[in-house]
């Protein structure tokens, strides 16, 4: 199983779609520090409404994340690409720590160097309240 960095632009049909396997199987780890080695020292990163640079910024951001948004689960789906972005969909679920859970569903804007790090990640996302019976994933 290649790591998100294994996979460097320009990308084709098949490696943007393992760019983006890769990046759901790393998220899916939940390890702040395997994910952050995907991104560059510089990377910029727009969060829903939250900007933030840096590799250590990204890293402190998924620790805070995971602390929160309990048995986070995700699903990424390529939805566009060019020879060094990559566009996504996504839905991620994850309960709170009063047994609430949700789904989040959002749209990711990847731009990455020639090393296949990201250097530029814009994400939009909203959570909808569901049932532990609705789960999908």
């Amino acid at each position: 199983m290649p790591s998100p960095t294994d996979i460097k632009p320009p990308f084709t049909p098949e490696s943007a779609r393992a760019k983006v396997q890769a990046a759901q199987d790393a998220w899916n780890s939940r390890d702040p520090n395997r994910v952050a080695l995907a991104y560059s020292e510089s990377s910029e990163w727009r969060n829903r409404d939250r900007f933030f640079t840096g590799r250590d910024a990204i890293r402190d951001f998924l620790k805070d994340k995971w602390s929160h948004e309990l048995d986070y689960k995700l699903m990424k789906e390529l939805w566009s690409y060019t020879d060094n972005r990559i566009s996504v969909r996504f839905e991620y679920e994850w309960r709170n720590h009063k047994g609430q859970w949700f789904r989040t569903h959002g749209n990711e804007h990847w731009e990455f160097d020639p090393d296949g790090l990201m250097r530029r990640r814009d994400m939009s996302a909203n959570d909808v309240e569901i049932n532990e019976s609705d789960r999908r994933y």
